[in-house]
Parts: C-alpha cells; sequence; structure tokens
C-alpha cells in the first residue's frame, strides 16, 4: 500500500517566514551531535499548539514528539527570541509605514483571562469583570505593534503596573517614548508618578459625558485591535499555563507569528 505524502498544517511556517526567524531559533549549530529533530519542525509544533491551543501531549504524530517540541520552547523562551523578533519586526513595519523605527507614544491596557486548573494557583479574582484569573498588561504603539506586557493575578490594580510597563517601554524602545494613553482605569496621583520616573507622561482618555451607546476612543481602539489579534491563536483564548513565563511567552510567540506575516512584503523589499 502506498503511503500518502504529509499535508502540511495551515500553522506550519512558510520558506519565507523561516528564512527570517531562522538566526534568532538557532541557538546552536544545525548539526550539533544531540539535535535528533529539525529545528524547522520543533518550530512547526510550536506555532501548531499556540494556534490550535491544543495540549501538548496531543501533538499530530508526524510532527516531533510533544516532549521534544516543549523542551525546545522552553530554550527559546528563555533565551528571549521571541522578544527580538518581534521588536526587530516592529522597526520593519514602522520604517514600511514611513515612521521612525522607535515610537514616540504607547498605549497601556489590561485583558483577564479566565483561569483553568493548570493556572489556578495564581488566579485572582476581577471584580470589574468578575471572572477568576490572571490579567495580561500590555504596551503597544499607535500602530499597535507590541512594545512590552506582564502578567499578574487579575485583582491586581492596572494603577499599580504602570512603574513596571514604563520602565519595560522605555528599555526596548531605548527611552524614546514620551507619553503614554490609558483608560479611567489609570487615574490618580500614583500612576502619573510612576511614568513620570520613566520620562512618559500619561494622558488619559475619557469617555464622553453623555455617551449613547458605543463609542470608539480616539488611541484607546489601538490596543483593544492588538488584544483582539491575539485572540487568533487559541492558546491565549483562556490561561492554561501553569508558568507565568509561559504565558507572557506565547504572548510573545503570538505577535511574533502575527507580525511575520504582515511583514512579509516589507522585508521582500528589504
Amino acid at each position: 500500500m502506498e503511503t500518502q505524502p504529509r499535508t502540511a498544517y495551515p500553522s506550519e511556517v512558510s520558506d519565507d517566514e523561516w528564512a527570517f526567524v531562522a538566526p534568532y531559533l538557532t541557538l546552536m549549530d544545525e548539526t550539533a551531535p544531540q539535535r535528533r529533530h529539525a529545528l524547522r519542525d520543533l518550530f512547526d509544533g510550536l506555532r501548531y499548539i499556540v494556534r490550535t491551543g491544543m495540549q501538548w501531549r496531543f501533538m499530530p504524530h508526524d510532527l516531533p514528539p510533544w516532549a521534544a517540541v516543549y523542551q525546545q520552547t522552553r530554550r527559546w523562551l528563555a533565551a528571549g527570541c521571541f522578544e527580538a523578533i518581534v521588536h526587530d519586526l516592529r522597526h520593519v513595519q514602522r520604517l514600511a509605514q514611513g515612521r521612525a523605527p522607535e515610537p514616540t507614544a504607547a498605549i497601556l491596557d489590561s485583558r483577564t483571562l479566565q483561569s483553568t486548573p493548570e493556572s489556578g494557583a495564581r488566579a485572582g479574582y476581577d471584580g470589574a469583570k468578575r471572572r477568576k484569573g490572571s490579567k495580561v498588561h500590555l504596551a503597544v504603539d499607535t500602530l499597535g505593534h507590541l512594545l512590552a506586557l506582564h502578567v499578574t493575578p487579575a485583582n491586581a490594580s492596572d494603577r499599580a503596573q504602570v512603574a513596571a510597563l514604563a520602565e519595560a517601554v522605555q528599555a526596548a524602545t531605548g527611552q524614546t517614548v514620551e507619553v503614554a494613553f490609558v483608560d479611567q482605569g489609570y487615574t490618580g496621583a500614583d500612576p502619573v508618578l510612576d511614568a513620570a520616573d520613566h520620562g512618559i507622561r500619561l494622558e488619559v482618555v475619557k469617555l464622553a459625558d453623555a455617551k449613547r451607546g458605543f463609542v470608539l476612543l480616539p488611541r484607546r481602539w489601538v490596543v483593544e485591535r492588538s488584544f483582539a489579534w491575539t485572540g487568533r491563536c487559541r492558546r491565549l483564548a483562556r490561561d492554561y499555563e501553569r508558568l507565568t513565563t509561559t504565558l507572557e511567552g506565547f504572548h510573545y510567540v503570538a505577535f511574533a507569528l502575527l507580525a511575520l506575516k504582515a511583514a512579509l512584503p516589507a522585508l521582500a523589499v528589504l
């Protein structure tokens, strides 16, 4: 009986994408004697997990064993490979749109992910969303490209995260950000001072007093769109991760995959 050729999954990396990311992901020589699986196949396994939300042990048999993909993923996350990809692709996309490589403005916001049995040990209760889980605090530029993020229990105040986000944003951009747009959850003297300590002016975008129905707020919709982008990766629909670092890392993986596809035309020109 003839064997059918393997059909690629929609999540698999294209040749052009792999040509760009391979230098970031090659932590050692491809011919290292202990390597048993092709690095590209391991990356395809990670992409499959992030895009489909599948459990590790349900990895398809025509991809590398789940344990090999998991171990290599831990190495990539620890080395900051996807942070580097995200930041470099941000430069490419901004230059392609006629912008400076580093932004002068950022937008901060958070979203709460429902907890699962795996993540329940660190879960907190978000009274505003009436949800128990973890809160992802995000900073993006005015085009929606990721600058920085970190994860806390859902009961953590958004105001208390401004200092950490501002510091991470300035570290990622080289101190170029001058203003950060936020919603009314960041009001108060402490967030303003925390942002000012890092050279950032906090500007609260408020709802109109006489609003009726849905109102699209200037600047604020951009970060909401960035959160919506991550919805294309089902692994981020809930907090399935036991480790906070894994949840943070998977957000960088998601933004890297989305930015990589969007940046291909610009990369072809370069």
